[in-house]
């Protein structure tokens, strides 16, 4: 009787990259960091951004998101460092686009 190979479960999806595109130029103006594009896309709409548009290094797609952010009260069992109020991204999706070149 053959004996059965132990197999690791994936239990942490791999990061992905994003770079942060300018709407108009096309110029990469930062990094996001997340398993997804949409959790990419919620910290720059965190940090104030409208417009997102993120290629993923590696490859030529770009999601495009709409961002935006709300200023609402903290968790009653918040950290004693967080501020009574925090902002709430919220993202939508707008689509995809394919890029033919850098």
């Amino acid at each position: 009787m053959a004996k059965k190979k132990a197999t690791k479960k994936k239990t942490e999806s791999k990061k992905r990259y994003f770079a942060l595109r300018n709407t108009k130029s096309g110029k990469e103006i930062g990094t996001y960091i997340g398993r997804s594009p949409r959790q990419a896309a919620m910290k720059a709409a965190n940090r104030g951004i409208k417009k997102i548009h993120l290629r993923e290094r590696g490859t030529m797609k770009v999601h495009m998101y709409e961002g935006t952010r709300k200023k609402v009260k903290s968790p009653a069992n918040r950290p004693d460092w967080m501020p009574a109020e925090i902002f709430k991204p919220n993202v939508k999706k707008l689509g995809i686009k394919k890029l033919k070149k850098l």
